[in-house]
Protein backbone atom coordinates (compact mmCIF):
# COMPACT_ATOMS: atom_id res chain seq x y z
CA UNK A 1 0.00 0.00 0.00
CA UNK A 2 1.39 3.61 -0.72
CA UNK A 3 1.62 6.41 1.91
CA UNK A 4 -1.10 8.79 1.15
CA UNK A 5 -0.42 12.42 0.08
CA UNK A 6 -0.78 14.16 3.77
CA UNK A 7 1.94 11.26 5.10
CA UNK A 8 4.49 12.04 2.36
CA UNK A 9 4.32 15.79 3.28
CA UNK A 10 4.44 15.45 6.49
CA UNK A 11 8.16 13.20 5.93
CA UNK A 12 9.26 16.05 3.59
CA UNK A 13 8.07 18.64 6.45
CA UNK A 14 9.98 17.08 8.95
CA UNK A 15 12.88 16.81 6.79
CA UNK A 16 13.11 20.28 5.23
CA UNK A 17 13.38 21.16 9.00
CA UNK A 18 15.80 19.17 10.30
CA UNK A 19 18.24 20.23 7.81
CA UNK A 20 17.33 23.59 8.58
CA UNK A 21 18.57 22.64 12.36
CA UNK A 22 21.68 21.86 10.51
CA UNK A 23 22.56 24.77 8.41
CA UNK A 24 21.83 26.92 11.27
CA UNK A 25 23.67 24.62 13.92
CA UNK A 26 26.84 25.18 11.14
CA UNK A 27 26.30 28.92 11.09
CA UNK A 28 26.45 29.26 14.67
CA UNK A 29 29.63 27.09 15.02
CA UNK A 30 31.41 29.38 12.35
CA UNK A 31 30.30 32.39 13.52
CA UNK A 32 31.34 31.16 17.17
CA UNK A 33 35.06 30.63 15.77
CA UNK A 34 35.60 33.19 13.89
CA UNK A 35 34.05 36.26 16.39
CA UNK A 36 32.88 35.22 19.88
CA UNK A 37 35.56 32.42 20.59
CA UNK A 38 38.14 33.19 23.59
CA UNK A 39 41.85 33.63 22.10
CA UNK A 40 43.54 30.71 23.61
CA UNK A 41 47.01 31.58 21.56
CA UNK A 42 50.08 30.94 24.10
CA UNK A 43 53.19 33.19 23.77
CA UNK A 44 56.90 32.30 25.05
CA UNK A 45 57.84 35.50 27.39
CA UNK A 46 61.46 36.76 27.79
CA UNK A 47 61.88 38.93 30.12
CA UNK A 48 64.17 42.43 29.70
CA UNK A 49 67.52 42.07 31.33
CA UNK A 50 70.91 43.52 32.00
CA UNK A 51 73.26 42.69 29.46
CA UNK A 52 75.63 42.61 26.89
CA UNK A 53 75.16 43.35 23.40
CA UNK A 54 77.78 42.96 20.69
CA UNK A 55 77.55 43.72 17.12
CA UNK A 56 79.40 41.76 14.99
CA UNK A 57 80.78 41.92 11.13
CA UNK A 58 81.45 38.44 9.20
CA UNK A 59 83.25 37.73 6.39
CA UNK A 60 85.16 35.05 4.53
CA UNK A 61 89.08 36.16 4.29
CA UNK A 62 92.61 34.86 2.53
CA UNK A 63 95.59 34.06 4.53
CA UNK A 64 98.48 35.97 3.04
CA UNK A 65 102.32 36.57 3.82
CA UNK A 66 102.24 38.97 5.91
CA UNK A 67 102.78 42.87 4.53
CA UNK A 68 104.34 45.91 6.67
CA UNK A 69 101.11 48.16 7.33
CA UNK A 70 101.18 52.24 7.10
CA UNK A 71 99.66 53.49 10.08
CA UNK A 72 98.39 57.07 10.04
CA UNK A 73 95.34 58.90 12.00
CA UNK A 74 92.05 59.30 10.80
CA UNK A 75 92.02 63.18 11.51
CA UNK A 76 94.50 66.17 10.95
CA UNK A 77 96.72 66.97 13.61
CA UNK A 78 100.21 68.89 14.42
CA UNK A 79 102.46 65.55 15.97
CA UNK A 80 102.94 66.27 19.68
CA UNK A 81 105.13 63.45 20.24
CA UNK A 82 106.66 60.56 18.79
CA UNK A 83 107.34 57.35 20.97
CA UNK A 84 109.60 54.99 18.62
CA UNK A 85 112.16 54.85 16.36
CA UNK A 86 112.99 52.88 13.21
CA UNK A 87 113.72 49.69 14.27
CA UNK A 88 112.48 49.40 17.62
CA UNK A 89 110.26 46.10 18.50
CA UNK A 90 106.52 47.03 19.71
CA UNK A 91 103.74 45.35 21.16
CA UNK A 92 100.22 45.43 20.26
CA UNK A 93 98.48 48.18 21.75
CA UNK A 94 101.71 50.16 22.35
CA UNK A 95 102.13 54.23 21.71
CA UNK A 96 103.49 55.10 18.72
CA UNK A 97 102.63 58.95 18.03
CA UNK A 98 100.40 61.35 19.77
CA UNK A 99 98.81 64.63 18.03
CA UNK A 100 98.04 67.58 20.15
CA UNK A 101 94.55 67.23 21.76
CA UNK A 102 94.22 69.72 24.30
CA UNK A 103 91.12 71.44 22.63
CA UNK A 104 89.45 68.10 22.03
CA UNK A 105 90.33 67.47 25.97
CA UNK A 106 88.61 70.93 27.03
CA UNK A 107 85.62 69.94 24.98
CA UNK A 108 85.78 66.80 26.51
CA UNK A 109 85.48 68.14 29.51
CA UNK A 110 82.37 70.66 28.79
CA UNK A 111 80.86 67.73 27.14
CA UNK A 112 81.10 65.79 30.30
CA UNK A 113 80.01 69.09 33.14
CA UNK A 114 76.88 69.15 30.31
CA UNK A 115 75.94 65.30 30.31
CA UNK A 116 76.10 65.93 34.41
CA UNK A 117 74.04 68.94 33.91
CA UNK A 118 71.43 66.80 32.04
CA UNK A 119 71.47 64.25 34.62
CA UNK A 120 71.00 66.44 37.41
CA UNK A 121 67.81 68.11 35.85
CA UNK A 122 66.57 64.96 34.96
CA UNK A 123 66.47 63.54 38.13
CA UNK A 124 65.38 66.94 39.81
CA UNK A 125 62.89 66.46 36.95
CA UNK A 126 61.88 62.85 38.60
CA UNK A 127 62.57 63.79 42.25
CA UNK A 128 59.74 66.69 41.79
CA UNK A 129 59.99 70.12 43.75
CA UNK A 130 60.77 70.36 47.25
CA UNK A 131 58.66 71.49 49.99
CA UNK A 132 60.65 74.90 50.28
CA UNK A 133 60.45 75.13 46.41
CA UNK A 134 57.17 74.78 46.41
CA UNK A 135 56.64 77.18 49.15
CA UNK A 136 58.81 79.65 46.58
CA UNK A 137 56.46 79.85 44.07
CA UNK A 138 53.59 80.10 46.64
CA UNK A 139 55.05 83.31 47.46
CA UNK A 140 55.89 84.44 43.65
CA UNK A 141 51.91 84.12 42.88
CA UNK A 142 51.02 85.90 46.18
CA UNK A 143 53.42 88.84 45.12
CA UNK A 144 52.18 88.59 41.17
CA UNK A 145 48.69 88.93 42.59
CA UNK A 146 49.40 92.36 44.98
CA UNK A 147 51.45 93.65 41.69
CA UNK A 148 48.42 92.96 39.66
CA UNK A 149 45.98 94.22 42.11
CA UNK A 150 48.17 97.82 42.64
CA UNK A 151 48.37 98.05 38.41
CA UNK A 152 44.43 97.72 38.33
CA UNK A 153 43.94 100.61 40.63
CA UNK A 154 47.18 102.81 39.03
CA UNK A 155 45.20 102.25 35.90
CA UNK A 156 41.61 103.26 37.13
CA UNK A 157 43.18 106.41 38.95
CA UNK A 158 45.27 107.40 35.59
CA UNK A 159 41.90 106.98 33.71
CA UNK A 160 40.21 109.37 36.37
CA UNK A 161 43.30 111.86 36.61
CA UNK A 162 43.57 112.17 32.70
CA UNK A 163 39.41 112.02 32.32
CA UNK A 164 39.67 115.19 34.54
CA UNK A 165 42.52 117.10 33.07
CA UNK A 166 40.58 116.45 30.02
CA UNK A 167 36.96 117.83 31.24
CA UNK A 168 38.90 120.79 32.81
CA UNK A 169 40.51 121.72 29.21
CA UNK A 170 37.49 121.41 27.32
CA UNK A 171 35.43 123.30 30.12
CA UNK A 172 38.03 126.24 29.86
CA UNK A 173 37.47 126.08 26.24
CA UNK A 174 34.70 128.09 26.23
CA UNK A 175 36.08 130.81 28.00
CA UNK A 176 38.05 131.22 25.06
CA UNK A 177 35.22 130.77 22.71
CA UNK A 178 32.96 133.11 24.54
CA UNK A 179 36.14 135.96 24.39
CA UNK A 180 36.45 135.32 20.81
CA UNK A 181 32.52 135.74 20.61
CA UNK A 182 32.87 139.16 22.74
CA UNK A 183 35.67 140.60 20.47
CA UNK A 184 33.64 139.75 17.37
CA UNK A 185 30.77 141.66 18.56
CA UNK A 186 33.00 144.65 19.75
CA UNK A 187 34.43 145.26 16.32
CA UNK A 188 30.88 144.89 14.68
CA UNK A 189 29.83 148.02 17.62
CA UNK A 190 32.81 149.83 15.77
CA UNK A 191 32.43 148.60 12.44
CA UNK A 192 28.34 149.54 12.41
CA UNK A 193 28.92 153.17 14.20
CA UNK A 194 31.87 153.87 11.67
CA UNK A 195 29.67 153.02 8.38
CA UNK A 196 26.76 155.12 9.95
CA UNK A 197 28.85 158.29 10.69
CA UNK A 198 31.08 157.90 7.74
CA UNK A 199 30.55 155.96 4.94
CA UNK A 200 27.53 156.02 2.64
CA UNK A 201 26.28 153.32 0.76
CA UNK A 202 26.76 155.23 -3.04
CA UNK A 203 30.36 155.10 -3.27
CA UNK A 204 33.21 152.05 -3.73
CA UNK A 205 34.52 152.73 0.17
CA UNK A 206 30.82 152.58 1.22
CA UNK A 207 30.06 149.59 -0.26
CA UNK A 208 32.96 147.99 0.71
CA UNK A 209 32.48 148.73 4.23
CA UNK A 210 29.12 147.63 4.47
CA UNK A 211 30.18 144.35 2.99
CA UNK A 212 32.68 144.27 5.51
CA UNK A 213 30.38 144.73 8.39
CA UNK A 214 27.90 142.17 6.82
CA UNK A 215 30.81 139.84 6.81
CA UNK A 216 31.45 140.50 11.13
CA UNK A 217 27.48 139.99 11.02
CA UNK A 218 27.66 136.95 9.41
CA UNK A 219 30.59 135.47 12.01
CA UNK A 220 29.11 136.67 14.85
CA UNK A 221 26.07 134.91 13.85
CA UNK A 222 28.18 131.62 13.11
CA UNK A 223 30.04 131.77 16.27
CA UNK A 224 27.22 132.36 18.39
CA UNK A 225 25.47 128.99 17.15
CA UNK A 226 28.34 126.71 17.15
CA UNK A 227 29.07 127.57 20.98
CA UNK A 228 25.59 127.34 21.84
CA UNK A 229 25.56 124.08 20.13
CA UNK A 230 28.46 122.90 22.12
CA UNK A 231 27.45 124.27 25.52
CA UNK A 232 24.05 121.99 25.20
CA UNK A 233 26.09 118.66 23.57
CA UNK A 234 28.22 116.17 25.52
CA UNK A 235 29.61 115.21 22.98
CA UNK A 236 32.76 117.14 22.99
CA UNK A 237 33.62 117.06 19.58
CA UNK A 238 30.61 120.15 19.35
CA UNK A 239 33.19 121.65 21.17
CA UNK A 240 35.92 121.16 18.96
CA UNK A 241 34.02 122.44 15.88
CA UNK A 242 32.77 125.40 17.59
CA UNK A 243 37.07 125.80 17.83
CA UNK A 244 37.08 125.31 14.83
CA UNK A 245 34.83 127.64 13.39
CA UNK A 246 35.47 130.55 15.67
CA UNK A 247 38.65 130.40 14.69
CA UNK A 248 38.04 130.52 11.45
CA UNK A 249 35.17 133.38 11.74
CA UNK A 250 38.12 135.52 14.58
CA UNK A 251 40.46 135.70 11.02
CA UNK A 252 37.15 136.51 8.90
CA UNK A 253 36.42 139.46 11.02
CA UNK A 254 40.63 140.57 11.76
CA UNK A 255 40.13 140.65 7.19
CA UNK A 256 37.15 142.53 7.71
CA UNK A 257 38.46 144.92 10.21
CA UNK A 258 41.82 145.33 7.50
CA UNK A 259 39.47 146.10 4.90
CA UNK A 260 37.49 148.81 6.95
CA UNK A 261 40.60 150.41 7.97
CA UNK A 262 42.25 150.70 4.29
CA UNK A 263 38.91 152.32 3.50
CA UNK A 264 39.39 154.70 6.23
CA UNK A 265 42.60 155.48 4.39
CA UNK A 266 41.35 156.77 0.51
CA UNK A 267 41.99 160.17 -0.44
CA UNK A 268 37.89 160.63 0.10
CA UNK A 269 38.22 159.80 3.96
CA UNK A 270 41.29 160.21 5.27
CA UNK A 271 40.48 163.60 6.94
CA UNK A 272 36.96 162.90 7.44
CA UNK A 273 37.31 159.42 9.92
CA UNK A 274 38.94 160.87 13.30
CA UNK A 275 41.47 159.25 14.72
CA UNK A 276 39.86 157.86 17.64
CA UNK A 277 38.03 155.79 14.88
CA UNK A 278 40.89 154.92 13.40
CA UNK A 279 42.92 153.77 16.60
CA UNK A 280 39.52 152.07 17.44
CA UNK A 281 39.84 149.76 14.57
CA UNK A 282 43.15 148.86 14.67
CA UNK A 283 42.91 147.92 19.02
CA UNK A 284 39.92 145.94 17.13
CA UNK A 285 42.24 144.21 15.36
CA UNK A 286 45.01 143.39 17.82
CA UNK A 287 41.85 141.75 19.79
CA UNK A 288 40.79 139.87 17.39
CA UNK A 289 44.39 138.50 16.68
CA UNK A 290 44.73 137.84 21.01
CA UNK A 291 41.18 136.55 20.75
CA UNK A 292 43.03 133.69 17.41
CA UNK A 293 45.44 133.09 19.61
CA UNK A 294 43.93 131.89 22.78
CA UNK A 295 41.71 129.95 20.26
CA UNK A 296 44.66 128.29 19.16
CA UNK A 297 46.17 127.61 22.63
CA UNK A 298 42.91 125.94 23.65
CA UNK A 299 43.11 123.43 20.90
CA UNK A 300 46.66 122.59 21.84
CA UNK A 301 45.65 121.93 25.22
CA UNK A 302 42.80 119.82 24.34
CA UNK A 303 45.05 117.89 21.79
CA UNK A 304 48.09 117.55 25.00
CA UNK A 305 45.28 116.53 27.14
CA UNK A 306 44.14 113.49 24.52
CA UNK A 307 47.76 112.57 23.77
CA UNK A 308 48.39 112.49 27.75
CA UNK A 309 45.15 110.35 27.90
CA UNK A 310 46.07 107.84 24.95
CA UNK A 311 50.24 107.99 26.42
CA UNK A 312 49.34 107.74 30.51
CA UNK A 313 46.75 105.43 30.26
CA UNK A 314 48.05 102.39 27.88
CA UNK A 315 51.23 102.59 29.66
CA UNK A 316 48.89 101.89 32.79
CA UNK A 317 47.42 99.30 31.42
CA UNK A 318 50.40 97.99 29.89
CA UNK A 319 51.82 97.18 33.46
CA UNK A 320 48.57 95.33 33.91
CA UNK A 321 49.38 93.26 31.20
CA UNK A 322 52.34 92.92 32.67
CA UNK A 323 51.57 92.06 35.62
CA UNK A 324 48.53 89.89 34.92
CA UNK A 325 51.15 88.19 32.45
CA UNK A 326 54.20 87.48 35.43
CA UNK A 327 50.87 86.25 37.64
CA UNK A 328 50.13 83.67 35.11
CA UNK A 329 53.60 83.05 34.70
CA UNK A 330 54.34 82.28 38.66
CA UNK A 331 50.53 80.67 38.90
CA UNK A 332 52.05 78.12 35.88
CA UNK A 333 55.01 77.69 37.44
CA UNK A 334 53.72 77.22 40.69
CA UNK A 335 51.44 74.12 38.91
CA UNK A 336 54.23 73.02 37.14
CA UNK A 337 56.09 72.05 40.63
CA UNK A 338 52.76 70.80 42.12
CA UNK A 339 52.14 68.38 39.18
CA UNK A 340 53.84 65.16 38.67
CA UNK A 341 56.57 64.67 35.65
CA UNK A 342 54.71 64.51 31.97
CA UNK A 343 56.17 61.53 30.09
CA UNK A 344 56.41 64.36 27.72
CA UNK A 345 59.42 65.71 29.77
CA UNK A 346 60.37 62.58 30.54
CA UNK A 347 61.10 62.20 26.94
CA UNK A 348 62.76 65.31 26.43
CA UNK A 349 65.16 64.91 29.49
CA UNK A 350 66.09 61.45 28.43
CA UNK A 351 66.91 62.57 24.94
CA UNK A 352 68.74 65.48 26.48
CA UNK A 353 70.73 63.31 28.11
CA UNK A 354 71.35 60.32 25.15
CA UNK A 355 72.48 63.74 22.95
CA UNK A 356 75.03 64.75 25.73
CA UNK A 357 75.95 61.24 25.90
CA UNK A 358 76.44 60.77 22.72
CA UNK A 359 78.75 63.90 22.57
CA UNK A 360 80.85 62.94 25.07
CA UNK A 361 81.32 59.32 23.54
CA UNK A 362 82.07 61.45 20.77
CA UNK A 363 84.72 63.35 21.89
CA UNK A 364 86.38 60.27 23.68
CA UNK A 365 86.79 58.51 20.49
CA UNK A 366 88.49 61.83 19.21
CA UNK A 367 90.51 61.77 22.08
CA UNK A 368 91.47 58.35 21.71
CA UNK A 369 91.83 58.33 18.00
CA UNK A 370 94.79 61.18 19.25
CA UNK A 371 96.76 58.77 19.85
CA UNK A 372 98.31 56.22 17.32
CA UNK A 373 99.10 52.66 19.20
CA UNK A 374 100.30 49.46 17.81
CA UNK A 375 97.78 47.03 16.08
CA UNK A 376 99.71 44.08 16.33
CA UNK A 377 103.27 43.21 17.56
CA UNK A 378 106.02 44.22 14.91
CA UNK A 379 109.07 46.26 13.89
CA UNK A 380 109.07 49.84 13.06
CA UNK A 381 110.57 49.94 9.61
CA UNK A 382 109.97 53.53 8.47
CA UNK A 383 108.75 56.80 9.97
CA UNK A 384 107.58 59.27 7.81
CA UNK A 385 106.63 62.46 10.21
CA UNK A 386 108.94 64.55 12.82
CA UNK A 387 107.49 66.19 16.11
CA UNK A 388 105.82 69.52 15.60
CA UNK A 389 104.77 68.69 11.92
CA UNK A 390 101.00 68.51 10.69
CA UNK A 391 99.68 65.37 9.53
CA UNK A 392 96.74 64.67 7.15
CA UNK A 393 94.30 61.51 7.20
CA UNK A 394 95.51 60.27 3.71
CA UNK A 395 99.30 60.06 5.20
CA UNK A 396 101.08 57.36 6.85
CA UNK A 397 103.37 57.93 9.57
CA UNK A 398 104.45 54.59 10.92
CA UNK A 399 105.50 51.64 8.53
CA UNK A 400 105.40 48.87 10.98
CA UNK A 401 106.20 45.19 9.46
CA UNK A 402 104.39 42.74 11.48
CA UNK A 403 106.06 40.05 13.81
CA UNK A 404 104.32 36.85 12.52
CA UNK A 405 104.83 35.91 9.42
CA UNK A 406 101.15 35.46 8.23
CA UNK A 407 97.95 38.00 7.54
CA UNK A 408 94.41 37.53 6.24
CA UNK A 409 92.96 39.79 3.68
CA UNK A 410 89.07 39.95 3.79
CA UNK A 411 86.86 42.28 1.22
CA UNK A 412 84.33 43.88 3.42
CA UNK A 413 81.21 45.07 1.97
CA UNK A 414 80.28 48.69 2.04
CA UNK A 415 77.60 49.03 4.52
CA UNK A 416 79.80 47.26 7.21
CA UNK A 417 83.27 48.88 6.73
CA UNK A 418 81.60 52.32 8.56
CA UNK A 419 81.74 50.14 11.63
CA UNK A 420 84.80 48.93 11.66
CA UNK A 421 87.78 50.65 13.27
CA UNK A 422 91.46 50.19 13.35
CA UNK A 423 92.26 47.31 16.00
CA UNK A 424 88.89 45.91 16.89
CA UNK A 425 89.52 42.06 17.68
CA UNK A 426 88.38 39.34 15.52
CA UNK A 427 87.87 35.70 16.07
CA UNK A 428 89.23 33.46 13.30
CA UNK A 429 88.67 30.25 11.97
CA UNK A 430 90.72 28.36 9.74
CA UNK A 431 89.34 25.33 7.43
CA UNK A 432 92.36 23.28 8.58
CA UNK A 433 92.07 24.13 12.47
CA UNK A 434 87.92 24.04 12.82
CA UNK A 435 87.83 23.34 15.95
CA UNK A 436 90.20 26.08 17.34
CA UNK A 437 89.22 30.03 17.21
CA UNK A 438 92.26 32.40 16.88
CA UNK A 439 92.42 36.22 17.78
CA UNK A 440 93.34 38.76 15.69
CA UNK A 441 93.10 42.40 15.50
CA UNK A 442 92.11 44.65 12.25
CA UNK A 443 95.15 46.38 11.45
CA UNK A 444 94.39 48.87 8.37
CA UNK A 445 91.37 49.73 6.44
CA UNK A 446 92.45 50.35 2.44
CA UNK A 447 90.56 53.89 1.65
CA UNK A 448 90.19 52.52 -1.72
CA UNK A 449 86.99 51.24 -2.54
CA UNK A 450 87.48 47.70 -5.32
CA UNK A 451 84.12 46.18 -7.23
CA UNK A 452 83.20 42.86 -7.13
CA UNK A 453 80.16 41.98 -9.25
CA UNK A 454 79.04 45.24 -9.44
CA UNK A 455 78.98 45.80 -5.33
CA UNK A 456 81.71 48.52 -3.67
CA UNK A 457 84.31 46.65 -1.00
CA UNK A 458 86.84 47.63 0.96
CA UNK A 459 89.94 45.74 1.46
CA UNK A 460 90.99 44.62 5.50
CA UNK A 461 94.19 43.35 6.82
CA UNK A 462 94.19 41.34 10.36
CA UNK A 463 96.87 40.40 11.87
CA UNK A 464 97.18 37.33 14.35
CA UNK A 465 97.80 37.69 17.97
CA UNK A 466 99.50 34.59 18.38
CA UNK A 467 101.82 32.36 15.82
CA UNK A 468 100.05 28.91 14.95
CA UNK A 469 102.41 26.54 13.43
CA UNK A 470 101.15 24.91 10.38
CA UNK A 471 98.94 28.16 8.54
CA UNK A 472 99.96 28.52 4.82
CA UNK A 473 99.62 31.34 2.33
CA UNK A 474 96.13 30.69 0.92
CA UNK A 475 94.22 29.22 3.82
CA UNK A 476 90.43 30.27 3.83
CA UNK A 477 89.79 32.01 7.07
CA UNK A 478 86.11 32.93 8.28
CA UNK A 479 86.59 36.03 10.18
CA UNK A 480 84.12 37.10 13.13
CA UNK A 481 85.12 41.36 13.66
CA UNK A 482 83.65 42.71 16.55
CA UNK A 483 82.80 46.39 15.84
CA UNK A 484 80.85 47.50 18.85
CA UNK A 485 80.03 46.30 22.46
CA UNK A 486 78.15 47.65 25.02
CA UNK A 487 77.85 45.83 28.60
CA UNK A 488 74.86 46.43 31.63
CA UNK A 489 72.21 47.54 29.31
CA UNK A 490 68.61 46.67 28.88
CA UNK A 491 68.66 43.85 26.66
CA UNK A 492 65.48 41.77 24.63
CA UNK A 493 66.20 39.42 21.95
CA UNK A 494 65.99 40.26 18.59
CA UNK A 495 63.23 38.12 17.83
CA UNK A 496 60.94 39.76 20.21
CA UNK A 497 61.36 43.55 18.03
CA UNK A 498 59.08 44.72 15.76
CA UNK A 499 58.87 47.26 13.11
CA UNK A 500 55.53 48.58 12.38
CA UNK A 501 55.03 51.37 9.96
CA UNK A 502 58.21 52.59 10.56
CA UNK A 503 58.86 52.57 14.19
CA UNK A 504 59.93 50.03 16.40
CA UNK A 505 57.91 48.42 18.85
CA UNK A 506 57.21 45.12 21.00
CA UNK A 507 54.01 43.21 22.02
CA UNK A 508 53.57 42.86 25.74
CA UNK A 509 50.20 41.09 27.07
CA UNK A 510 48.02 43.01 29.94
CA UNK A 511 44.95 41.49 30.89
CA UNK A 512 46.10 38.74 28.88
CA UNK A 513 46.13 40.33 25.69
CA UNK A 514 49.29 40.92 23.15
CA UNK A 515 49.41 45.17 22.99
CA UNK A 516 51.91 46.86 21.29
CA UNK A 517 54.60 48.98 22.88
CA UNK A 518 56.63 51.15 21.20
CA UNK A 519 60.65 51.04 21.95
CA UNK A 520 64.07 53.02 21.63
CA UNK A 521 66.44 50.72 20.93
CA UNK A 522 69.96 51.45 20.64
CA UNK A 523 72.90 49.06 19.56
CA UNK A 524 71.51 45.93 17.62
CA UNK A 525 73.40 43.02 18.01
CA UNK A 526 73.30 39.18 16.40
CA UNK A 527 71.08 38.24 19.03
CA UNK A 528 70.24 40.62 21.52
CA UNK A 529 69.02 44.69 20.70
CA UNK A 530 69.72 47.27 23.73
CA UNK A 531 66.69 49.02 24.70
CA UNK A 532 66.84 52.44 25.65
CA UNK A 533 63.64 53.41 26.34
CA UNK A 534 59.68 51.96 27.23
CA UNK A 535 60.81 49.05 29.01
CA UNK A 536 61.74 48.36 32.52
CA UNK A 537 64.34 45.54 33.73
CA UNK A 538 62.29 42.45 34.58
CA UNK A 539 59.23 43.24 32.48
CA UNK A 540 57.65 40.27 29.74
CA UNK A 541 57.81 40.61 26.62
CA UNK A 542 56.05 38.35 23.79
CA UNK A 543 59.44 36.76 21.85
CA UNK A 544 56.61 34.68 19.53
CA UNK A 545 53.50 32.29 19.43
CA UNK A 546 53.93 29.04 21.26
CA UNK A 547 53.79 26.24 18.07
Amino acid sequence: MFPSYNMIKKILSKKIILGAIIVIAILGFVIYQFFFKPDNKEYVLEKVLMGTVVKNVSEIGSVKIAEKSLLGFKSAGRIEKISAKVGDSVKIGQELVRIDASQLFIQLSEAQAALQASQASYEKLIAGASPEDVKVSEAAVAAADVSLAGAEQNLRDVSADTSEDLSQTYQSAFNYLDDGYLKIYDSLIVANSISRTYFGSSDQEGIKVSESKASIQNSLDVVRFYIDKARVSSDRSYTDEALARTKSALLIVKDSLEIIRNMTETANYRDVVSSADKTSLDVKKLNINSAAANIVFSQQAISGAKIAVGTDVNAAQAKVDASRAQLQKARDELALKKAPARQEDIDLYQAKIRQAQAQVSLLKNQSNDSVLRSPSSGKITEINKREGETTQPAEWIISLLPELPFQIKADIYEEDVVDLAIGNPVSITLAAFLDEALAGRVVSINPAEKMVGGVVYYEITVDFEKEKAGIKSGMTADIVIEVAKKENVLVVPREALLKINGKRKVKILEGGEPQEREVEIGLEGDDLIEIISGLENGQPVIAREKL
